[in-house]
């Protein structure tokens, strides 16, 4: 049991990471939390991706090596992809929760929906 802990330490990282983001999204009622959360899951997924991506004894896809075990560039890219978008991401839902906290004066996310309704 301990051997396949050790050898699949990133996944077991991962996978707490996206535990513990899911959690804070869900469990708390603070916009600014969930968008923590919402990091915090997301570099879970990247931990995955770019894991599941590792080959050992890989090299670099580049011109002039034969016949050794190669490596795909593609988890690489997808992640710097991801990580553009949750980063606007992130700054557009902190503009929102700015928005927000102006108009109704909270961040708590049931404050919030009561002046909504009563409005």
């Amino acid at each position: 049991m301990i051997e396949l802990f050790a050898s699949h330490h990133t996944y077991i990282a991962a996978m707490l990471l996206i535990v513990i983001g899911l959690y804070g999204v869900i469990a708390s009622s603070n916009l600014v939390k969930k968008i923590i959360g919402l990091n915090v899951f997301q570099v879970g997924i990247f931990l995955f991706f770019i894991s599941s991506g590792y080959v050992m004894g890989g090299a670099p896809p580049v011109a002039g090596h034969g016949s050794e075990t190669l490596v795909s560039p593609l988890p690489h890219v997808l992640i710097l992809t991801a990580i553009v978008v949750g980063v606007s991401l992130t700054a557009v839902a902190l503009a929102l929760i700015v928005r927000i906290y102006a108009e109704y004066g909270s961040l708590d996310e049931t404050v919030v929906r009561e002046v909504s309704i009563d409005d």
